[in-house]
Protein backbone atom coordinates (compact mmCIF):
# COMPACT_ATOMS: atom_id res chain seq x y z
CA UNK A 1 0.00 0.00 0.00
CA UNK A 2 1.14 3.26 -0.60
CA UNK A 3 2.00 6.37 2.04
CA UNK A 4 1.47 9.61 1.46
CA UNK A 5 1.66 13.05 4.30
CA UNK A 6 -0.09 15.89 4.23
CA UNK A 7 1.09 19.17 6.03
CA UNK A 8 -1.70 21.29 6.58
CA UNK A 9 -4.02 22.91 8.78
CA UNK A 10 -6.68 21.53 10.06
CA UNK A 11 -10.34 22.34 9.59
CA UNK A 12 -13.07 21.34 11.89
CA UNK A 13 -15.53 21.46 9.70
CA UNK A 14 -13.85 18.86 7.83
CA UNK A 15 -14.38 20.09 4.11
CA UNK A 16 -10.48 21.27 3.79
CA UNK A 17 -7.23 21.20 5.39
CA UNK A 18 -5.82 17.90 6.62
CA UNK A 19 -9.73 15.85 7.38
CA UNK A 20 -10.09 16.20 3.51
CA UNK A 21 -7.03 14.93 2.57
CA UNK A 22 -6.77 12.03 4.78
CA UNK A 23 -10.75 11.29 3.04
CA UNK A 24 -9.44 11.79 -0.75
CA UNK A 25 -5.90 9.54 0.36
CA UNK A 26 -8.52 6.55 1.82
CA UNK A 27 -10.94 7.17 -1.25
CA UNK A 28 -7.27 6.63 -3.42
CA UNK A 29 -6.26 3.51 -1.49
CA UNK A 30 -3.85 5.32 0.16
CA UNK A 31 -2.57 5.07 3.69
CA UNK A 32 -2.99 8.97 4.76
CA UNK A 33 -0.57 10.69 7.62
CA UNK A 34 -0.77 14.25 8.70
CA UNK A 35 1.27 16.83 10.34
CA UNK A 36 -0.84 19.45 12.05
CA UNK A 37 0.58 23.09 10.83
CA UNK A 38 -2.59 25.59 12.68
CA UNK A 39 -5.71 24.13 13.97
CA UNK A 40 -8.42 26.98 12.33
CA UNK A 41 -12.17 27.62 13.62
CA UNK A 42 -13.65 27.69 10.44
CA UNK A 43 -16.95 26.48 8.73
CA UNK A 44 -18.28 26.56 4.91
CA UNK A 45 -18.99 30.61 5.67
CA UNK A 46 -14.94 31.24 6.58
CA UNK A 47 -12.21 31.11 8.47
CA UNK A 48 -12.86 32.35 11.92
CA UNK A 49 -9.50 32.13 13.74
CA UNK A 50 -6.34 30.07 13.63
CA UNK A 51 -4.03 28.93 16.06
CA UNK A 52 -0.65 27.95 14.37
CA UNK A 53 1.60 25.10 15.67
CA UNK A 54 5.66 26.35 16.75
CA UNK A 55 8.46 25.60 14.34
CA UNK A 56 10.14 23.36 16.89
CA UNK A 57 6.69 21.37 17.21
CA UNK A 58 6.27 20.92 13.90
CA UNK A 59 9.56 19.40 13.28
CA UNK A 60 9.11 17.40 16.24
CA UNK A 61 5.48 15.73 14.34
CA UNK A 62 7.54 15.73 10.59
CA UNK A 63 10.55 13.61 12.97
CA UNK A 64 8.31 11.05 14.81
CA UNK A 65 6.74 10.16 11.44
CA UNK A 66 9.58 10.13 8.65
CA UNK A 67 11.76 7.39 11.53
CA UNK A 68 8.87 5.62 11.50
CA UNK A 69 6.57 5.19 8.17
CA UNK A 70 8.48 6.47 5.35
CA UNK A 71 6.12 8.24 2.94
CA UNK A 72 5.82 7.51 -1.05
CA UNK A 73 4.31 11.11 -1.37
CA UNK A 74 3.74 14.80 0.40
CA UNK A 75 0.84 16.83 0.43
CA UNK A 76 1.55 20.62 1.67
CA UNK A 77 -1.38 22.68 2.20
CA UNK A 78 -2.02 25.41 4.43
CA UNK A 79 1.41 26.85 6.10
CA UNK A 80 1.09 30.44 8.30
CA UNK A 81 3.92 31.71 8.47
CA UNK A 82 7.29 31.42 6.92
CA UNK A 83 9.12 29.83 10.20
CA UNK A 84 7.13 26.99 9.25
CA UNK A 85 7.94 26.92 5.85
CA UNK A 86 11.68 27.02 6.60
CA UNK A 87 11.47 24.18 9.18
CA UNK A 88 9.67 21.90 6.59
CA UNK A 89 12.18 22.53 3.92
CA UNK A 90 14.95 21.85 6.14
CA UNK A 91 13.11 18.31 7.23
CA UNK A 92 11.75 17.59 3.35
Amino acid sequence: MKVALTIAGSDCSGGAGIQADLKTFLMHGVYGMSVVTALTAQNTTGVQGIFEVSPAFLGQQIDSVFTDIRPDAVKIGMVASSGLIEVIAERL
